[in-house]
C-alpha cells in the first residue's frame, strides 16, 4: 500500500536539500561564482631562489587561488625574459643597466628590494677549516689565474699556522647570466685596477680561467667535486652544502666572516637612490663584509592584466613585510624597515590602466 506519510518525509528531505544549496551558492565570492584563480610566473636570480621560493609556499597557504610558478634561471636569464615580457615577474642581484631598461618591452620596469645577502668566497682545501684568510689582492691574482697554488707565500703570509698544501687552485665560476657574478665582479673591479681593465664587472664574463657551474647550485657542485677548487656562491648555498669560506679584509683593513650581521653593515653604510639600483660592495664599516648586496624583483610599472596585476603586488608587499620572517634562519639579511617603507610607495606607483594595484 502507498505510505503518504512516507513520501511526504521523502519530498520535504528533497526540497531542504535544495534550499541549502541555493543558500551555500549565494554566500560564495563572487556570487555564485568561484574565487578567480591567477597564475603568475618568474625567473631569474638563483641567490634568492631559496628565499623566494620559501615564500612563495608561505603566501600560497593563505592565498590558495594564487599560483606562483618561479624559476632559477639566473638573473640574466630572469632581465632578459621579463623586458621581453615572457613572464610577469623577474629577479635579479645585479641592477639593470641604462641601456636595459630602455630595451624592455612593456615601458618602465621597478627594481624592489627583496632580500639582501653575502657572497661567500668557498672552497674545498683538504684539512684547511672554515676562516682561511684572503686579502682583497690575493683574491684577485687568484681569479686572474696569476695566483696557482695554495701554499704560495702571499695565501700562507695571511694564514700563520695553517698547513697549506701544494696543490693546484681551480678557480670555480658560473657559466650562465648572474647576479651572484655581478656582485662579485663588481667588487672585484672595486679593489683591482687590472681586474676592472681586464674583465669588468658583469652577469657574464670573459673568465682568464677556471671550470664554469651553472647557477649557484652547479657552482657548489664543482667545488665540492674538486679538490684544491675556490668560487663564490650566496652564503646560503655554501651553509647548505656545508662548504668552508673565507674571511675576507673589508674596506676598513677589519678581517670579516659572512653573516647576516656583517651583511647588515653593508647595507646600512650605503645611500640608496630613488630607483633602488645601488652596489653595497666594500662597504665604509669596519663591521661590513664587502661581498654584499640585494636581490630586486623586476616589475613593470604598468601591468597589462588586472588580475595578474593585483595577485603581483599582493605578494610582493607580502613578500617585503611578512616574508622577511623567514630570512635569517636561510642566512638572509631583513630589509632594514626605513627602506620597507620606501618600497611601499613604489608598490602603490604599480597601476593596471592608471589605477594603483595595491590599496
Amino acid at each position: 500500500m502507498f505510505n503518504n506519510k512516507r513520501y511526504l518525509t521523502y519530498l520535504l528531505v528533497i526540497v531542504l536539500t535544495l534550499l541549502l544549496t541555493a543558500c551555500g551558492e549565494g554566500n560564495q565570492t563572487p556570487a555564485g561564482q568561484e574565487e578567480e584563480r591567477v597564475s603568475l610566473t618568474g625567473s631569474g636570480s638563483s641567490f634568492v631562489y631559496p628565499l623566494l621560493n620559501q615564500q612563495i609556499e608561505e603566501f600560497r597557504k593563505k592565498n590558495r587561488n594564487i599560483s606562483i610558478n618561479y624559476q632559477s634561471s639566473g638573473s640574466g636569464a630572469g632581465i632578459k625574459q621579463v623586458s621581453e615580457q615572457t613572464i610577469d615577474f623577474g629577479a635579479t642581484d645585479g641592477p639593470m643597466t641604462d641601456e636595459q631598461l630602455k630595451a624592455a618591452k612593456g615601458g618602465k620596469l621597478l627594481h624592489i628590494p627583496l632580500t639582501l645577502g653575502a657572497v661567500a668566497v668557498t672552497y674545498n682545501v683538504p684539512n684547511v677549516q672554515k676562516d682561511l684568510k684572503i686579502s682583497p689582492s690575493v683574491l684577485a691574482d687568484i681569479f686572474l689565474g696569476k695566483i696557482t697554488k695554495w701554499n704560495d707565500q702571499q695565501i700562507t703570509a695571511e694564514n700563520p699556522g695553517v698547513s697549506l698544501p701544494d696543490l693546484k687552485i681551480t678557480v670555480a665560476n658560473r657559466s650562465d647570466g648572474s647576479g651572484t657574478t655581478y656582485i662579485f665582479s663588481d667588487y672585484l673591479s672595486s679593489i683591482s685596477q687590472e681586474w676592472k681593465s681586464k674583465v669588468g664587472k658583469g652577469t657574464s664574463l670573459n673568465w682568464p680561467t677556471g671550470i664554469g657551474g651553472k647557477g649557484n647550485a652547479g657552482v657548489a657542485g664543482v667545488i665540492q667535486q674538486t679538490s684544491g677548487s675556490i668560487g663564490y656562491l650566496e652564503l646560503a648555498y655554501a651553509v647548505q652544502n656545508n662548504l668552508s669560506y673565507a674571511m675576507l679584509k673589508n674596506k676598513e683593513g677589519k678581517w670579516v666572516a659572512p653573516s647576516l650581521q656583517s651583511t647588515s653593515a653593508a647595507a646600512s653604510a650605503a645611500k640608496i637612490p630613488d630607483d633602488m639600483r645601488v652596489s653595497i660592495v666594500n662597504a665604509p664599516s669596519a663591521d661590513a663584509y664587502p661581498i654584499a648586496g640585494f636581490a630586486w624583483a623586476l616589475v613593470y610599472q604598468e601591468q597589462t592584466d588586472k588580475a595578474k596585476g593585483t595577485a603581483l603586488v599582493n605578494f610582493l608587499n607580502w613578500a617585503i613585510h611578512d616574508g622577511q620572517a623567514l630570512s635569517e634562519e636561510l642566512h638572509y639579511a631583513k630589509l632594514p624597515p626605513n627602506l620597507v617603507s620606501r618600497e611601499e610607495e613604489l608598490l602603490k606607483s604599480i597601476t593596471y590602466q592608471g589605477e594603483p594595484l595595491l590599496k
